[in-house]
């Protein structure tokens, strides 16, 4: 098996095609082909499904594509610290469900820190993408949500891929709404005062089972359901249509500003908020700073009554 093998598994699973992944890699399609089906006889597995449409990674193959991805990043590391054309630079990747405190941490931890050079990376991704990315290896840390109602479900999920949550906060849930929202006066809301509001949730792609959903409650049926992929359009539309969505209640106005709102809500769920990271991939100074500061987003962050946990 040899490195170049990997790469080329891995431009195929992208592209879909042998065709498209021999011209991306500036290789006649038969090289390609053939180096495949060599991978393939060594390791005596099947990796792809061909057909004239293409070719799809067999469930086999989609395993296989997890552990040479770790491998190819582990190369890419490699080469960044010690190639002579290039000085090492410090690569620090954080993948998170959407929160507005993890982008005033990550924020915080490149002003405070004068690196000459860096690679950082910050995705809000879906629940499962954020413990695939931490099991993967492609970040170093995750930010996610668990409940009563998915705790089980996610605590299964970090156990099969190694990985361990650690608690940054506990809260209550809340509602965000628009500063002028028909409610922005009450105290406390309840589902049945945002009944006739459209209810906005995040999508979660293939993977769309409600332990995976980043709203607690996610089985109460709304009449008025909205489904968004990002915090800006979530935003756009709880003040364009008087929308809302079940928080945690932390809120960030440097980032957010002063038009929204969060709200108690009246239920009996609880949220805890924490940081997964893989059991076997001790942190690296910069991984342990910017936990440092999460821990300091959130007390700036959360809902008063949550800062006392």
């Amino acid at each position: 098996m040899r490195i170049e093998q990997l790469q080329y598994l891995s431009k195929v699973a992208e592209t879909g095609s042998i065709t498209q992944a021999a011209k991306a890699l500036y290789l006649s399609q038969p090289s390609l082909s053939n180096a495949i089906k060599e991978l393939e006889q060594e390791m005596e597995v099947q990796l792809f499904k061909r057909s004239k449409k293409g070719a799809v990674l067999t469930e086999a193959g989609e395993d296989f594509l997890t552990y040479a991805q770790q491998i190819l990043a582990q190369v890419d590391l490699l080469k960044t610290r010690y190639q002579e054309s290039e000085r090492p630079r410090r690569i620090f990747s954080v993948s998170a469900q959407h929160y507005a405190f993890v982008v005033d941490a990550f924020v915080r931890l490149l002003k405070e820190n004068s690196y000459p050079k860096y690679q950082a990376t910050l995705k809000e991704s879906r629940t499962y993408e954020v413990i695939e990315d931490v099991a993967n290896q492609r970040s170093e840390i995750g930010v996610l949500y668990r409940s009563r109602f998915n705790q089980q479900v996610i605590a299964n999920a970090l156990a099969e891929r190694d990985l361990s949550f650690t608690p940054l906060m506990q809260a209550e849930p809340h509602i965000f709404i628009y500063a002028n929202h028909p409610l922005a006066d009450r105290a406390q809301l309840t589902l049945d005062d945002l009944a006739p509001y459209p209810k906005l949730s995040y999508e979660q792609g293939v993977h769309n089972s409600f332990y995976y959903w980043e709203e607690v409650l996610a089985d109460h049926v709304a009449d008025k359901s909205i489904i968004v992929s990002d915090r800006a359009t979530l935003f756009n539309l709880l003040i364009g249509l008087d929308g809302y969505t079940i928080c945690s209640g932390i809120i960030n106005s440097d980032l957010n500003g002063g038009d929204i709102l969060a709200k108690p809500l009246a239920c009996e769920e609880a949220i805890e908020i924490g940081y997964i990271t893989h059991n076997f991939h001790p942190l690296n100074p910069i991984g342990q700073a910017y936990i440092q500061q999460l821990q300091e987003a959130v007390k700036r962050s959360a809902p008063s009554e949550a800062k006392d946990d």
